[in-house]
């Protein structure tokens, strides 16, 4: 994800998957490895409430929180 004023990454992305488990798969194998230098924490995306709040995707299944 990409800060829309600035264009500087935010750290963070989003992954869909096809099925939950190939999701479970990413993060078996990639939490908390290192990625160019970087520990990343992959885990499954969490959706917001009615109460909005920031907009951007919070549907799909799996995420990646790397550094990035």
């Amino acid at each position: 994800m990409r800060d829309r004023d600035t264009g500087r990454s935010r750290g963070f992305g989003f992954v869909t998957y096809s099925n939950s488990n190939e999701a479970s798969n990413a993060i078996g194998a990639l939490n908390e490895q290192e990625i160019d230098g970087n520990h990343v924490k992959v885990n499954m995306a969490n959706t917001r409430g009615a109460g909005g709040g920031g907009g951007g995707y919070a549907g799909g299944q799996g995420g990646y929180g790397g550094g990035y």
